[in-house]
């Protein structure tokens, strides 16, 4: 039986030029659920990541707070995220529709354009078809339950996780959407995989920001 613990990135920039950089409370995020796996004496056989700079980030912040008690560190590409910008673009502009100004107005959006996505209706050709970011996150999963490591830590984005847990609850691509724009920064999902059967333990969870005084700590961008 192997565990895995996906692990959405902290807080990125959102809003800002380059939103691929943890913000300063994303550092704090990662630096928190470092702390709180060396608490419980966390450790991992393997440590897997997505390529994206808040990927790297998030993984340094957990080490630090976890005081470097985190092993070597994989990185796999197909772990990354699709890209939302690609995404909205096209969705605007076959809606003929202007980009949304606001987090709640964008986010609406992306939804509507993820779900378009999802069902092959998104025009133009400058986003990663959803069939092939689907094939390539379940390529990754196939490959970490081959692994033979008990215990896996994953640190990635919220499409590939709501992607893997889609999976072993049977959901559908539609319910992916909604999953995945519910996955909040550093937020723990947990899988076990055995020889024939893939099964969701958690989802979401954040217990090292269950706390008083990291009220306003939760985030999902």
């Amino acid at each position: 039986m192997t565990e895995i613990l996906l692990v959405r990135h902290a807080q990125a920039s959102f809003g800002a030029e380059d939103y691929d950089r943890l913000s300063a409370l994303g550092w704090q995020q990662a630096r928190w659920l470092g702390e709180y796996f060396a608490e419980r004496g966390a450790r991992f056989e393997r440590v897997v990541r997505g390529s994206l700079r808040r990927h790297a980030e998030t993984l340094a912040g957990i080490a630090e707070g976890a005081n470097g008690a985190i092993g070597p560190v994989q990185e796999d590409l197909r772990l990354d995220e699709y890209d939302s910008g690609a995404l909205l673009r096209a969705w605007t502009r076959g809606a003929g529709i202007a980009a949304a100004a606001d987090r709640r107005a964008h986010f609406r959006a992306l939804r509507e354009a993820m779900l378009a996505w999802t069902e092959g209706a998104l025009e133009g050709a400058a986003h990663e078809p959803f069939d092939a970011f689907r094939a390539r996150v379940l390529a990754a999963l196939e490959d970490l339950r081959a692994s033979g490591a008990a215990r896996i830590l994953v640190v990635t984005s919220g499409g590939p996780i709501a992607t893997m847990l889609a999976e072993a609850l049977g959901m559908s691509a539609r319910a992916l959407v909604d999953l995945n724009l519910q996955t909040r920064n550093t937020g723990i999902s947990e899988l076990r995989a055995g020889a024939r059967a893939l099964r969701c333990v958690s989802f979401n969870a954040v217990p090292h920001l269950d706390r008083p005084d990291r009220a306003g700590a939760l985030t999902y961008a």
